[in-house]
């Protein structure tokens, strides 16, 4: 399953701001929620102030509770539950 050209050009970017140490991650609110989040950003300057453009939040707990991957058996769907 390819990634879309947005989430491709948005991870370039942070490896670069990785890669340059312009990378900070800063504890805000959630919008919604207002609980605390811990978000990657990548910092830029822009006349002469700084910039933090936000590229997500790490994954409260246990991440790989989280998220389901990519099935390996079939490369254009992911994984239902962690059972499967």
């Amino acid at each position: 399953m390819a990634s879309p050209d947005h989430a491709s050009t948005n991870f370039d970017t942070l490896l670069r701001a990785a890669a340059d140490g312009n990378l900070a991650l800063m504890e805000c609110l959630d919008a919604v929620t207002r609980e605390p989040r811990y978000v990657l950003c990548a910092i830029g300057r822009t006349d002469g102030e700084y910039v933090f453009a936000p590229f997500g939040h790490l994954a409260n707990g246990n991440p790989y509770d989280a998220y389901l991957p990519p099935d390996p058996d079939d490369p254009t769907g992911l994984l239902v539950s962690p059972a499967t």
